[in-house]
């Protein structure tokens, strides 16, 4: 014997299987080198803005991972992901962790060739 509403809040409880980010575009068409140094400086940066390194580092390793890997990487690390697409995750202390889409995925303008 459950609760009635207990199934209703879906919104507030972690998600188990990580997914591929919706498609998205960035407000000006970038190259792969622009898309590559953005990366970089929010990899480099994002651990000053409080967290745990190692979380941070798991994160970045999942991001760049194939989705199987992603997932695996995720569980093994005591990530608490909030939002599929991995853009809101939790550590297991309560700490949050927010990821731009751009280090996720690549956006639909992206200057391919240059």
């Amino acid at each position: 014997m459950g609760c009635n509403g207990s199934t209703s809040a879906k919104t507030d409880e972690p998600i188990k299987k990580v997914t591929k980010p919706k498609a998205w575009k960035h407000s000006e068409p970038v190259t792969g080198e622009q898309l590559k140094q953005m990366r970089d400086e929010f990899w480099d940066t994002a651990p000053h803005y409080g967290g745990r390194k190692e979380i941070w580092d798991a994160l970045r390793a999942a991001a760049e991972a194939e989705l199987s890997l992603a997932q695996t990487i995720v569980d093994s690390a005591g990530i608490i992901v909030q939002k599929a697409d991995l853009t809101v995750c939790y550590d297991e202390r309560g700490a949050k962790y927010e990821l731009p889409k751009y280090v996720l995925s690549d956006p639909t303008n992206l200057v391919r060739g240059s």
